[in-house]
């Protein structure tokens, strides 16, 4: 309760006294015997006191009335600030800095905006003094490049600071979000070493921090991520096509005993699924291909392995599929199983995973004997990890659906050109030298295909034996869009059509008969497409 001498203030302060407002500002600023310290009632004397010109009480607002309680009257309450920046305080520049230009996560003031000027200059000054906050906010702004500045800072005559180097500073500084936005920099770009010297003290952090907890808190996403990529930075096994723990005991980080052991542990319990797919090729002593780990001592624990696997296969890592898959057909593992090897497989290939594309065309490659539409299948998974950059599947691709290019395969499509006008008439010809064109059909293999049948979406099958015997059954890949197209078109002509011999092309005399009349060709004596003559004719 106010005493005598505090109740006298608070009737001078009511009655507009300067000097009694800013004593009553001054109370409730620091609190005192009769009156509890309160912010907002200290901001309100010292407000009505500095409308009266008191120095004393501007100057106390800059230092001491933070920027949340000065926010919901930024316009009121910033020339208080700026008066106190003027008379040397830099945290009311920070103060005044933030309600001028904002938070950082807009543009904010622009340069020609009353104030911004002087306001970057203050966030400027700062931020040189060390305050965090002032860092990470030039950081932040979206004008924070240096010709900017400089051109609203013209006056000041100081170099400006790039906002690159303000974000690594507000980084050394503590700012959390600085250091996310950092390491988020650093691996993007691959800077292993980098990402490393700044995540793995927090990530030594956060083990400790778990540890004295008991598991009770859960961690935040960020923070789970981090433990994960130090960990795959740090472990060979988990990571190693890349070399990066090599690269880091080149550069002197190097991990403790037990890490990078309970990183992952910690991350595969919050269910990272980078750290499940490492905890369960751990368990199995072996890479995600299968092989056993070089100096991975001890036995492999398949049943845990796949435990993890599991986990994250359930995720949507496609390697943890894939190393599944390797897990199934060891002859080591008790429970070896062939054809959930095959399903593992093709799991990890229908998402993606190169590797298991390129065992998938293989394994129905070599299984073309016990069906034939094999080949088919092989053709789609081969493509698939030839469009990812494999070398392998394309050279098997060749072998499997190679593009002809020998007279016979050829000269065909060349009857469109030149031809074009007396075709029209006869629009499934048209389409039929149409294909040839585009995927070097024979002539008999343009006159007889059934392109609905043969249609498979990646690949054509060419398979006219049932009407002409001396053919063979082959591929021929649909590679491009313009093909794509052109198949699609082709298809919807072909649409309810009989392609036999009873349907409205009749047989292959009457085709061919047909396309020699149309385009000016001798009827008798002549290769018909597939290297042999065809004689006797009939109209």
């Amino acid at each position: 309760m106010a005493n005598r001498e505090e109740l006298a203030i608070i009737r001078n302060a009511r009655a507009g006294q300067a000097a009694a407002q800013l004593e009553l500002g001054k109370l409730y600023l620091f609190g005192s015997a009769g009156l509890p310290q309160s912010l907002p009632t200290a901001l309100h004397w010292l407000e009505r006191a500095a409308r009266q010109e008191c120095r004393q009480a501007w100057q106390l607002i800059g230092n001491h009335i933070p920027l949340a309680l000065a926010q919901p009257s930024a316009g009121a309450l910033a020339p208080w600030y700026e008066r106190a920046y003027d008379d040397g305080s830099v945290h009311a520049g920070l103060v005044f800095a933030q309600l001028v230009l904002g938070d950082g996560s807009a543009p904010g003031a622009t340069p020609d905006t009353p104030g911004s000027a002087k306001a970057l200059r203050a966030l400027e000054d700062a931020a040189r003094a060390g305050f965090p906050d002032a860092q990470w906010l030039l950081a932040r702004r979206r004008d924070a490049a240096p010709g900017r500045l400089a051109g609203a800072a013209a006056g000041a005559g100081t170099a400006l600071v790039s906002a690159q180097a303000w974000l690594r500073r507000a980084a050394d500084s503590g700012v959390a979000a600085a250091q996310s936005a950092v390491l988020e920099q650093a691996w993007d770009a691959g800077r292993w070493d980098d990402y490393l010297a700044r995540a793995l003290p927090l990530a030594r952090t956060l083990v400790r921090t778990a540890a004295s907890q008991d598991g009770v808190q859960r961690l935040a996403p960020a923070d789970i991520a981090l433990l994960s990529r130090v960990a795959r930075l740090l472990d060979d096994s988990a990571f190693h096509e890349g070399g990066q723990a090599e690269h880091a005991v080149r550069h002197g980080i190097t991990p403790a005993p037990g890490e990078p052991l309970c990183f992952w542990e910690l991350a595969a319990a919050e269910h990272d699924r980078h750290a499940q797919l490492a905890m369960g090729l751990r368990c199995a002593r072996m890479g995600v291909d299968g092989r056993r780990i070089a100096g991975g001592g001890g036995a492999a624990n398949f049943k845990k392995a796949i435990r993890w696997l599991s986990l994250a296969g359930e995720q949507g890592l496609a390697q943890a599929w894939y190393a599944l898959s390797r897990i199934y057909i060891k002859p080591e593992f008790s429970q070896r199983n062939v054809a959930d090897a095959q399903r593992y497989l093709e799991r990890a290939a229908e998402m993606g995973y190169r590797d298991a594309q390129l065992e998938c065309g293989h394994n129905a490659w070599r299984a073309r004997r016990e069906n034939e539409n094999n080949d088919v299948r092989a053709a789609y998974w081969l493509q698939k990890a030839a469009a990812q950059g494999c070398a392998e599947a394309l050279v098997l691709l060749r072998k499997i659906a190679p593009r002809l290019d020998t007279p016979p395969y050829v000269e065909t499509g060349k009857l469109l050109a030149g031809h074009e006008e007396a075709l029209q008439a006869h629009p499934l010809l048209h389409a039929r030298l149409e294909l040839a064109a585009l995927f070097s059909l024979s002539r008999a293999e343009a006159l007889l295909l059934d392109v609905s049948a043969a249609d498979q979406g990646h690949c054509l099958v060419i398979d006219i034996r049932a009407s002409y015997g001396r053919s063979k059954r082959r591929l021929v890949l649909v590679e491009t869009a313009q093909e794509r197209h052109a198949l699609d078109r082709v298809a919807r002509l072909f649409e309810g059509i009989d392609c036999g011999p009873s349907g409205p092309e009749g047989n292959y005399r009457q085709r061919l008969y047909r396309l020699r009349t149309l385009v000016g060709m001798p009827a008798k004596g002549e290769d018909d497409g597939d290297g042999t003559a065809e004689i006797g004719l009939a109209a």
